[in-house]
């Protein structure tokens, strides 16, 4: 029998030169399959293992909490940082931050945030996640020229979610992602506070992404469907070492890359506890060895440092969709102090409402090319995206039940809507796994496999799309519009 790793490794053990559909798969477990790094990618990783510190990502104050508002100003321009060693790289970035600086926010309360750029590109900033009216949800063609600015209003009506902001302007989104346009965006609520889970300083987001740099000079390479990009950032620095003290941990695990799928898991098989994906809280804790992210995904565990003496180094490692040895590690764990511990994980987390009654079912069909053609292309259900075009259109209040069905053979995809988290009902026709039994906004979709969800559309009412959140995918069509109302 096919182990689930050996499957998911399944059909990449050839990459092709140039823009085709197979050097568009995700790096997945490539190691395993026999593939090699796309011609003229550098094979190895550009930085040394645990060599710096993970850097904790600064949190933005807002400029004015006036009338029960939070209002923030972001500048999205160029700037150079030292990543790999003694070379400088130049990002697109907001505020000059890679990755941008974490906002935290509260239920109930707005956030306004003032967004100039002054990059050289046009962008539009999407919160990935939120409930948000259609003018602020950042869509593809919503665009900031060079030298704009534009004022996005954040309502968070919705219940606590780890959320996140990036570029989503079309076509241009897959290279000012990965060159630096993103950050997160952590919304809470009296319900999640009233846990006693991790706070404080013991409450730590850990951004995971790839990258390939040019080791000569430190340029961040870009390439549509590169395979080559075998440098794994966390928080923006290469391997780092983070010293933790031996107690509990939550730790908020994101994948930001444009493609990689990762499956994280501690070096010594310890478990680790999932209380969160995209959504917020899982309804119970979810107590396992590895937690699997696609492109976009969330997921948050809490970690027992405690059981570790101090002066231990634990790895965290990338084993299933590790595309070569290079990426195999992700960062390390140094347990360096002891340190009072009140925090604890209840066996309740959250009560999710049931679902309602569904006013409606449809299917959706993610497809691209992967003959290895040199200008393929990306649809659902057979079409590219085209902004002026409706695909969907609901009513407003309705409760739809989505098949959606990865068509192809070799190309894995995830799928991802706005303004709504999800519920997943089925995974190839069976109960999905305790890890997706909250609320999602994005969920992975490997060759040939069929996801039931159902998503309730009773907040806003206007145009929104939905796509592969494969951002190299959807820059090449695999997007579509819904209009609500």
């Amino acid at each position: 029998m096919a182990t689930r790793r050996r499957v998911l490794g399944a059909g990449l053990s050839v990459v092709g030169a140039g823009l085709t559909g197979v050097s568009l798969l995700p790096v997945l477990n490539a190691r395993e399959a026999g593939a090699v790094p796309a011609p003229g990618g550098q094979a190895a990783a550009a930085a040394e293992r645990f060599a710096v510190p993970m850097p904790i990502v600064p949190v933005l104050k807002p400029v004015s909490t006036a009338d029960g508002t939070d209002t923030y100003e972001m500048t999205m321009r160029s700037q150079t940082k030292e990543i790999l060693p003694g070379l400088r790289t130049e990002l697109r970035t907001f505020n000059g931050q890679f990755p941008g600086p974490t906002i935290k926010a509260r239920r109930n309360r707005p956030v306004v945030i003032r967004q100039r750029n002054e990059l050289d590109v046009g962008v539009s900033v999407h919160l990935h996640g939120a409930s948000v009216p259609p003018e602020d949800d950042g869509g593809p063609m919503e665009v900031i020229a060079p030298g704009a600015e534009r004022v996005y209003t954040y309502p968070n009506k919705q219940p606590h979610a780890g959320l996140w902001y990036h570029d989503h302007a079309h076509h241009t989104e897959s290279e000012s992602v990965y060159r630096g346009l993103h950050g997160a965006y952590l919304l809470t609520d009296d319900e999640e506070e009233a846990l006693p889970l991790p706070k404080g300083e013991y409450d730590v987001l850990v951004s995971i992404r790839d990258a390939h740099f040019d080791t000569a000079n430190g340029t961040l390479q870009y390439q549509m469907g590169d395979r080559s990009r075998t440098t794994l950032l966390v928080n923006g620095a290469p391997y780092p070492y983070f010293q933790v003290a031996a107690r509990s941990y939550r730790l908020r695990l994101a994948n930001h890359s444009n493609q990689r799928f990762l499956e994280l898991r501690l070096e010594d098989d310890g478990e680790m506890t999932q209380i969160a994906s995209d959504g917020g809280l899982l309804p119970r804790p979810h107590t396992t060895k590895a937690v699997y992210l696609t492109a976009g995904e969330r997921a948050d565990v809490v970690v027992d440092f405690s059981r570790y003496p101090v002066g231990t180094k634990l790895v965290l490692k990338n084993t299933g969709f590790a595309a070569v040895d290079d990426v195999s590690q992700v960062m390390r764990f140094d347990v360096v102090r002891t340190a009072e511990d009140d925090s604890s994980v209840p066996n309740v987390l959250r009560k999710l409402p049931p679902l309602p009654e569904p006013t409606a079912e449809r299917t959706v069909v993610l497809r691209m090319d992967e003959d290895g053609r040199p200008d393929p292309k990306a649809y659902i259900d057979d079409k590219v995206y085209d902004h002026a075009r409706v695909d969907a259109h609901i009513r407003a209040g309705a409760s739809e039940v989505w098949t959606v069905t990865n068509a192809n053979t070799k190309v894995p995809h995830n799928f991802h809507m706005h303004l709504v988290q999800f519920r997943v009902l089925e995974r190839g026709g069976a109960a999905p796994g305790l890890e997706e039994a909250g609320l999602k906004d994005t969920v992975r979709l490997m060759p040939g496999e069929t996801v039931k969800l159902q998503a309730t559309f009773d907040a806003y009412q206007g145009e929104y799309v939905y796509h592969c959140h494969m951002l190299d995918h959807s820059a090449m069509g695999m997007m579509a519009t819904m209009k609500i109302g």
